[in-house]
């Protein structure tokens, strides 16, 4: 069983290089950043959100007032010329929807309509910027181990099993996955802020559990050269010690 998760893993890791070598351009032709598209659906407000952040995009829709999580999907991303249109092609990482779309690739016509990014998908999205945040903790960052960091054994990007943190102009998500079953494990995400050792999360959404929405959490946090060191107590109360390292 193992040789055959190696070798799922690696034939993972090729495709992507694969997917990078090919004839694609750079996603940097889009403006990295936070989007978002909100459309009133019957007595509820749908949040459109996308994150980019060099090659990497991430799109998540959920409902607030009352809160309920839709679906998540994202992964590596590179933008294609055809003659009819300019797309956004991701290779998805994960899709919280797999098990009812099997989607594991996007191909989306896209284009920038002054700071706005369009999106011509399911529906035609026009997603505006939010502002940019510079904080401590930006980046995307995948969970290690957890603490101290005594000489386990880590987990990181060799392993089918990842869960990813993406930080960016105040917004976090986590999204715990596997790459080589597809299998989804679950999301969450809001706003944070980063600054003098203190971490705090406000969720606006989680897929896991409708009534999480709303809470803020509080936990300490250092950097030490690519690890960021995440202590505090969790949502239950519990001691919480964790590792991330910084993704490359």
């Amino acid at each position: 069983m193992k040789e055959k998760r190696n070798y799922t893993v690696l034939s993972y890791s090729k495709l992507i290089l694969l997917f990078f070598t090919s004839n694609f351009m750079a996603i940097g032709q889009i403006s990295e950043g936070i989007y978002v598209d909100s459309l009133e659906n019957n007595s509820s407000k749908r949040i459109h959100q996308v994150k980019i952040h060099d090659d990497y995009f991430i799109y998540t829709a959920y409902e607030n007032d009352p809160a309920n999580f839709i679906k998540t999907l994202g992964g590596f991303a590179k933008i294609e010329k055809t003659d009819a249109n300019t797309l956004l092609v991701v290779l998805l990482e994960f899709n919280s929807n797999y098990p009812q779309d099997s989607i594991r690739k996007l191909s989306i016509p896209v284009k920038m309509i002054g700071d706005k990014l369009q999106l011509n998908w399911f529906e035609e999205l026009t997603l505006e910027p939010i502002e940019t945040k510079t904080q401590d903790l930006d980046g995307e960052w995948l969970f290690a181990t957890r603490g101290p960091d005594t000489g386990q054994d880590r987990r990181g990007e060799e392993s089918s099993r990842k869960t990813l943190k993406f930080l960016k102009d105040g917004t976090f998500q986590w999204i715990a996955f596997d790459t080589e079953s597809f299998r989804f494990s679950g999301t969450g995400g809001g706003s944070y802020t980063s600054k003098d050792g203190i971490y705090t999360e406000h969720i606006e959404f989680f897929s896991k559990d409708n009534s999480r929405v709303g809470a803020t959490l509080e936990f300490n946090y250092e950097l030490n050269k690519n690890d960021w060191y995440h202590t505090g107590n969790n949502s239950k109360g519990e001691p919480l010690y964790e590792i991330w390292a910084k993704r490359k």
